[in-house]
């Protein structure tokens, strides 16, 4: 599986497609460096997600991932061309959320249901999970 972290508002401002193009200008410092950087190596800045396997497992994906943002979303597969960042990092130069396989938010009041209407709640786990 691969996993994204996010703030819900980006979700809802960005949404369906995520693309570092679209918010380029609006980096700090830190980031703007490390933008060059990718843009540099890869000729362009891709959308950053984890990918868990027997080493680095879905929870600890999650876990990490909330770190970035208060919404996680989880995919099976992901569109190509796709670039390994790091040993358990992958980047994307578009992320469709609309291709999630499951949304995990520690929000109460995200209204994920009205964004993501095939993706049902389960309320088992903290954070909410949507599968």
């Amino acid at each position: 599986m691969f996993y994204h972290g996010i703030k819900w508002e980006y979700v809802t401002r960005e949404f369906p497609l995520l693309s570092p193009r679209r918010i380029a200008g609006k980096h700090g410092k830190e980031q703007c460096m490390d933008r060059l950087h990718l843009l540099q190596q890869f000729g362009l800045e891709p959308v950053h997600l984890l990918e868990s396997d027997e080493s680095y497992p879905d929870e600890r994906c999650i876990r990490e991932c909330l770190a970035f943002g208060d919404t996680v979303f989880a995919f099976e597969r992901l569109s190509l061309p796709m670039w390994q960042l790091s040993r358990h990092e992958v980047g994307v130069e578009v992320l469709d959320l609309r291709t999630c396989s499951a949304i995990y938010t520690k929000r109460n009041d995200t209204k994920v249901e009205d964004w993501f209407p095939k993706i049902r709640r389960t309320s088992d786990l903290l954070p909410i999970k949507f599968l």
